[in-house]
Parts: structure tokens; sequence; C-alpha cells
């Protein structure tokens, strides 16, 4: 790699014959283990590793691992036998069983959930969550491959909640924020585990099938097809797959297993050049160049067109109409980034004018002005006045603002786990994405709610400046997990209590904001929540909505109050409560009157007793009067009922076991009465089923005919 570059010496401890023979480094590295290295930077080197000249500035790059200083110290064979890392060798065994030092095979695994258990443990802490993308991807590769491990060596409980627990109590006194969020860090793994362990069994589900059809064929290698699904969708990273290959006596293609994750990864960087925006609006960047930002300071500015596309294509001019993409030199319109929605405005030219509905940032730094040409026409190269919409704007900031107070309050509120996930941010309302593995109940959220607001109304101080990333961080400014940020980054400052990196607009003072109603809170995936509020004039409406609400709500109620109207609700529900469960037995007592009604009028049907009726109800209860009567005809008896309602027909019929046996089923038993209401029924169960028709009007003679149609089905 090109940069900076030197000799470099490396520091190296004999740790005696114990531990390999003499002979320095190139004989034996377990015996002469290196701690220490320094690297002279003296030159710069290109990409072919040759030197191009001498630093101005010569410094020596020296570091030294801690695990390895500790393995000399305390004599032992590898960081694993140290004290940072044996208490969770000694968990690992403790959960699999098995013995450290016995067999190579599973010393691998006990290492591998042992360290693995450390670096998810930190990473979580750190507000990392598994997801399939970025650090989060990295982490849920790591958590699959320790629970995976634990699998192979026999465990069939969950082993993250120990696992976490002997992390957090070995490391808590140096990183006191793994105790501070050792409920949340417990969720985030346990939650990850489980859910895995539902994808490894249906993983070793395909893996056995596979195998199956490898030996069926005569084939002793399992296809790189197979193990390219197994990595893909189930998360068996390929040792796992050579390891569950090897004992069943199969080889794995690893040359089209290598072909297929090649060509995932062509697929995904092509999508990558796509997003970068090749073709005619990279054209645009790469001649001019990154738009100079001025909408800190000011709404309108004059610019000059630098490149125009008509329908995705680069053009010299646009007519009334068209859709256009305008790239400036300079503007004021705030490309869309952070969450924060890109602005709305007008661009002016000598001969035309475009209403511009977006604003996003494009390839190289170029802020993209999306838009329509209302009136004239526009071409590349023109002077233009760029005015952004005010009203917009400002709303937008006070979301923005609202937002950073929001995020200081669900920490301060739910704990310092709760981060930022990701955000809307719009004129008058806020969509706040953040990390927490629970609902929020209603009196938490009205509390977060009353303390921002409070926030708001001390009508604090909003501060930005650009700084040094390393100096940001020092004052303790967030940051957003993958965001990529340079050496000089904008700080945001509210007060005295939130300090994030943001690039954003902003309102001088928390009191502009005037309200932040919380109008939702709900889940968007494991780990996360979603917090949707409204601010400013918005969440003003809203309360307005809301109150006339009550008032309707009250008056309909017939409470004179609103502070009343939740007892009186109460009373009410209560009351319809009290009325169903009262209607409930009536129907219960009429429903047993209609049975021995019907079961009183049953006929003699060549030695079976047939109920034929009909009556009111629906579905429910005809099947539920069915259902009861058949047994009150027992041993041999049948049931049809009808009823209409809406000018259709519905007809039940239910058989008895006895009669089933002898050939008669429910099925056929009402065939030929659903064909006479104009349609069709059955039922997948030989004793019960149902049919409907169209005609209503047909009911009574269908049911007049059941008589017959059992005769016929008993061969009488």
């Amino acid at each position: 790699a090109a940069g900076p570059c030197g000799p470099c010496s490396e520091i190296y401890v004999d740790r005696g014959p114990a531990y390999g023979p003499d002979g320095g480094p190139d004989v034996d590295e377990e015996r002469f283990l290196e701690i220490w290295n320094l690297v002279f930077m003296q030159d710069e080197c290109d990409e072919h590793a040759e030197v191009v000249r001498e630093l101005p500035r010569k410094n020596i790059d020296t570091g030294s691992s801690l695990e390895r200083v500790a393995v000399v110290l305390q004599d032992v064979a590898s960081a694993f036998d140290t004290d940072l890392l044996r208490p969770l060798v000694a968990s690992a065994e403790e959960l699999t069983e098995r013995v450290y030092g016995r067999q190579e095979r599973d010393d691998v695994s006990l290492r591998i959930i042992a360290e693995h258990a450390r670096a998810t443990t930190f990473l979580i802490a750190d507000g990392v969550l598994p997801s399939n993308e970025g650090r989060g991807y990295v982490l849920r590769r790591m958590l699959r491959r320790l629970v995976t491990h634990a699998r192979r060596l026999g465990v069939a409980v969950d082993v993250m909640p120990s696992l976490v627990a002997t992390v957090i109590e070995r490391f808590h006194g140096a990183y006191p924020e793994l105790a501070a969020n050792q409920a949340f860090i417990h969720q985030v793994a346990t939650s990850e585990e489980e859910g895995f362990a539902r994808t490894y069994r249906q993983g070793m589900g395909v893996f056995e099938e596979e195998v199956a059809k490898a030996k069926a064929s005569g084939s002793k290698r399992l296809s790189g097809e197979a193990a390219f699904r197994l990595h893909d969708t189930f998360g068996f990273q390929e040792q796992l797959t050579l390891e569950l290959a090897r004992e069943q006596g199969l080889e794995v293609d690893a040359d089209g297993f290598a072909r297929l994750m090649q060509e995932q990864r062509e697929r995904a960087r092509r999508a990558r050049k796509r997003g970068e925006g090749a073709g005619d609006l990279g054209e645009v960047a790469a001649e001019g160049g990154p738009t100079e930002f001025l909408g800190y300071e000011r709404l309108d500015a004059d610019a000059h067109i630098v490149g125009l596309l008509r329908d995705g294509a680069r053009e010299d001019s646009a007519g009334e109409g068209d859709r256009v993409l305008l790239a400036l030199d300079r503007t004021p319109f705030y490309a869309e980034g952070g969450g924060q929605v890109g602005d709305a405005g007008t661009i002016r030219t000598a001969t035309g004018l475009v209403q511009v509905t977006d604003t996003r940032l494009g390839p190289g730094g170029t802020i993209v002005h999306e838009g329509v040409v209302s009136s004239g026409e526009v071409r590349a190269g023109e002077e233009a006045g760029a005015s952004v919409d005010p009203a917009r704007r400002e709303a937008t900031t006070r979301s923005h603002t609202a937002t950073h107070v929001l995020h200081h309050t669900l920490r301060q509120t739910l704990g310092e786990h709760a981060r930022q996930a990701g955000s809307l941010v719009a004129p008058g309302r806020v969509r706040f994405d953040f990390t927490h593995y629970e609902s929020v109940p209603r009196d938490a959220l009205e509390e977060i709610e009353a303390i921002a607001n409070r926030r708001l109304a001390d009508d604090q101080p909003v501060r930005a400046y650009e700084t040094t990333l390393e100096f940001a961080r020092s004052q303790g400014a967030m940051a957003l997990f993958g965001e990529k940020y340079g050496d000089l980054v904008r700080v945001v400052e509210i007060g005295d209590y939130s300090i994030e990196l943001c690039g954003g607009t902003h309102v001088h003072h928390t009191g502009e904001v005037a309200l932040l109603r919380v109008a939702s809170e709900s889940s968007i995936g494991s780990g996360f929540r979603r917090i949707e509020a409204l601010t400013g004039p918005d969440a003003l409406a809203h309360v307005s909505v809301e109150r006339r609400l009550l008032e309707e709500v009250t008056e309909a109620l017939g409470a004179g109050d609103p502070q009343t109207a939740p007892e009186r609700a109460r009373q009410a529900l209560a009351r319809i409560k009290q009325l169903e469960s009262e209607l409930g037995a009536i129907r219960r007592t009429a429903r047993t009157q209609e049975v021995e009604r019907f079961a009183a009028s049953a006929q003699d049907v060549a030695g079976v007793r047939l109920a034929v009726a009909r009556m009111p109800g629906g579905a429910d209860e005809l099947r539920e009067v069915a259902t009861a009567l058949r047994k009150r005809l027992e041993p041999e008896g049948a049931v049809v009922l009808g009823a209409a309602a809406d000018g259709k027909a519905l007809l039940v019929a239910a058989c008895t076991a006895a009669l089933v046996a002898r050939g008669v089923t429910a099925p056929n038993l009402i065939a030929e009465a659903a064909a006479t209401v104009g349609g069709k029924g059955g039922g997948r169960t030989p004793d019960l089923a149902f049919a409907g028709g169209s005609r209503a009007d047909a009911l009574d003679a269908a049911l007049a005919g059941i008589p017959a149609r059992l005769l016929g089905l008993l061969g009488g």
C-alpha cells in the first residue's frame, strides 16, 4: 500500500527451551515471541512499494501487544492461558463439558467461544447491533460462529447469557460501561442467539438433504452451490461446512464455492458503482468538482449552472415542463443527509425558472437539485439565482434540533444504550430510530416527552462549529455508527447537555422549536424501536385535533368534564361486557332449547335418527347447535340445519361416528341440498360439513330432500 514507510525492528522474548528449540525467531516463533514492533517512518512509497521521496518529518510508529506481554509475565503457553482470557475459556469448558488442553479440535472451538464472547460483548456495549451490513454484519458473523462452535461441542442450550456475564465480571473494572449496559448486552446477545438457533436447525436440515443427494449420486463431494447456499442463507461459515462434510466422508467443492462468493462480491461492487453515480451525472461531478455549500449562513445565493440533466441524460438546455437535475458551483440548498430531507425552492435564470422539489448529494461532493422547469428555458452555463423555501427550511431546522434533544432525553431516560440508529428529519415531523430491546411503556413515553419539552422551553443556545475529529471526540461528541467522518467535522452543541457530530441545519435557541409531541412508538425489528413525533406548529395542530376529539368523546359519553371521561368510558365498557355476558347466557339457553326441540322432532330413516330444521343464525350458531344435537342422536344419527340471510342460504350437516362407519358422511349427505341452493359444499372431516348458495328461496326445498338423500346413502 502507498504511504509512509521505513525499516522496522521487532523486540522478541526468549521464553526458554520449554517452548521450543533454540535458534531465534526464524526457527521457532513459539519460543521467541514478538512483543514489540517499531517502524522508523522516513520515506514515502508508492503502490508498488517503491520509495518516491524522503519524509520531511520523520517519526517512529511503535506498538506493543498487551496480551503477549501478559503471556511472558505470567509465563503461560498462550493468551488464552492468561488471566485475561482463562476465565472465559473456563466458562466455555463448563458450558460444553469439555476440558481445555485434551483435544486440539475441542481446544479450537473453546478458544473461538472465549475470544468471540469477549469481542461481541464489547461491540454491543459500543452500540453495534447485529445486522446484514457494516459493523453489524461483523458482529452477527462472530456471534453465529461462536454459537456454531458451541453447538458443535454438543451444547443444546443458550450460551450467551453465561458468557456475557463472565466477560462483564472479568472486565467491568477497566470498562465500567459493560456493567452499566449489562441488561442491554444480555438482551441483544440472547435474542441474536435464539434467532440463529432456529436458522441453524433449518440449515442443518438443508445440509443433511445435500449430503443425501451427494451420496445417492455416488459423489464424494458437496457442491459449491450447496456450500454457498448454506453460507448465504443460513450463515454457515465455510470452515463449518468443511468440518460437517468431512464427518460425512465428503469433500466440499471449494473452487465452486469461491467462484460463487466472487460473483456475489462483483454484484455488490457493481451496485455500489451504480450508486456512486456512474454516467452523465458522474461526468458533471468530475468536471465541476464539489459544490460549495452556503446554506448555513444564507438562503439565497448567486450561482453558475455547471451541469444540466433532462430525464437522466446530460443536455445543454431544458424547457417548460421538463424534469431536470441541476448542479451549481455554489448553493444555499441543503442536500439530504444525516436524516435531514433536502431543501426545496427555486432556481431562476434570465430565461427560465425551475421549481426545486428536492436536493440530494451526488457523486464527488456534487449537490444535485431536482425539479421541474415551470416557465421559460434554462441552459447549462447560465448564471442563476438560487433561493431556498424559507418556511420549509425553518420547519426542518426545528425538527432537527428537536431530534437532538429527543436523542439526549432517550439516553437519559432509557439508558446509555439507547443510541440513534436512523432518522428522518422533515418539516414539522421527526422519525427517530434507536437501539432498545423492548417497547417503551406509555408512562415512560410521557416522561420522555415532558423532559424534552422542558429542555426546549429552557431556550438554551444551539451552537454549531467546525473542529478536528479528535478534539470533538475528546469533548464527548456523539458520532453515528456507519457514518464516515473526515479530519474536520461539524459539531452541534445544545446548552451544556447535548453535543453531536452533525452536518444538518438547526435553530439558534431551543425555544424556537416551541413543542415536541410524540405521536407513536413501535418496533422496526429486533433490538430497534421507532418514535414518530411532530414539532412546532404541526405539534400544536396535533394537540388541537386531540383536544377536539377529547371534547367529542366527552360529549358522547355524557361526561360534563373531560377529566371524568375515562371513568365514564370504563363504566360504559363494563356495562357492555355485562350485557354481552347476559346476552350470551340467553343465547345458550335458547340453543339448549332448540337442541331439545330438534331432537324431539327427529325422524327415523331406516333406523337412523335424522334431525332436519331451519333456524336463524350464522355459521357459528349452526355449527354449535349441530354439534350438540349430534350427541343427542347417538349412536346412529344425522343433523342437517339451514339458515338464510341477505338472500343467501347456509347449510351444515353432522353425522355420528357410528353412521360414518356405515359409509354415510356429512359432505355426501349435504351435497344435493347444496346444489339445490345454487352452491356447493364439503368439509375435510366426514362428520361435519358446510355448504352455501346464492338461492335462499330454495332452502326449504333443499331441506325437504334430506330424508330421501339419507335413505339413498343407506342403500334403501
